[in-house]
């Protein structure tokens, strides 16, 4: 019912993909989504090649279909990151925080597709120029790094300008999310934080709760002075960026109280001191369960809402 393009781009069964989340989006969440009919992806972030070796040969053990890899173009390591997934043929690259246009010929040539994240209707055409297989369109509702533009009204604009498959992202949790990325003129649907409370992802159980527990209004933004915001869970961590925010303070100073964040958070479980990286639909997630039974949910009610809606 709900097969797409971007099904038939990836050889997935459903346009599931899952976000590539640093430090949250390893091997064993991979593998688990697309076991159970999406796209895995393995999340980059900053990690060195070996790092990311690992995780391949981990995901490969672990699941025979499809998964990905999401590469953060300013990594320091992106180079020989970049190497290696070549070296490893891995089938799908999603790309965030730059321009992977010159790396576009070299991966289409052993057939990878590429899929990058793209915040503006400028950037997605650009995108489509340089030979993008499909783009992912993220509005400011998701956690991590953000832009300005909501999904809502991201997402069809873009879809009026280009030609390629448009997977929405940002604010997507459940089946009602997929239906309207959908009706927007989506082929697809990139979910983040929905796919941290499972039981696969290795995020601390802490960092799990602190989503469950939040509300509507605690996914705040910091960074806005840096020019690169960042939306988690308000805590001591995000009242002490704010605070410092007004004081002017240097980008090496901001940089400086920022790293480490989200490691603190997603592997030490100190939710109070780390970054909880979440979007705006944490208030939505209630419960950790399998990634099979969170894909299969999301299915099964986007079936009923498309039911309903033909009745209207």
């Amino acid at each position: 019912m709900f097969r797409t393009e971007i099904c038939n781009l990836l050889d997935i069964e459903y346009p599931i993909i899952q976000g590539g989340m640093a430090w949250v989006a390893t091997a064993e969440l991979a593998a688990a989504v697309s076991n159970a009919g999406g796209l895995g992806i393995i999340g980059c972030g900053n990690a060195p090649a070996e790092v990311i070796r690992e995780e391949i040969k981990k995901v490969k053990k672990l699941t025979t279909k499809p998964y990905g890899a999401n590469v953060m173009l300013l990594s320091p390591y992106v180079n020989e990151v970049i190497e290696l997934l070549y070296e490893e043929k891995v089938p799908v690259i999603t790309t965030g925080a730059g321009n992977p246009g010159k790396y576009i010929p070299r991966f289409k040539e052993i057939g990878t597709k590429i899929i990058p994240v793209v915040p503006s209707v400028a950037l997605a055409k650009r995108m489509e120029k340089h030979g993008a297989d499909a783009i992912i369109v993220e509005g400011t509702e998701a956690g991590g790094h953000i832009g300005e533009l909501t999904t809502m009204t991201l997402v069809p604009q873009i879809v009026d300008e280009v030609n390629i498959p448009v997977i929405a992202a940002g604010g997507i949790a459940d089946g009602r999310g997929l239906i309207a990325a959908l009706a927007l003129g989506a082929k697809g649907v990139q979910i983040g934080t929905r796919f941290v409370c499972t039981e696969e992802c290795i995020a601390h159980d802490s960092y799990k709760k602190a989503i469950i527990k939040s509300s509507d209004r605690d996914a705040i933004v910091t960074g806005r002075s840096t020019g690169h915001p960042v939306r988690s869970i308000k805590n001591k961590f995000t009242k002490k960026f704010l605070e410092m925010e007004k004081q002017n303070p240097s980008i090496e100073q901001i940089e400086k109280f920022g790293i480490g964040a989200l490691k603190r958070a997603v592997i030490d479980g100190d939710v109070e001191n780390g970054s909880i990286m979440a979007g705006q639909i944490s208030g939505l997630i209630k419960d950790v369960k399998p990634c099979k039974e969170v894909i299969i949910d999301i299915i099964n009610e986007a079936s009923e809402v498309k039911k309903l809606l033909t009745t209207l």
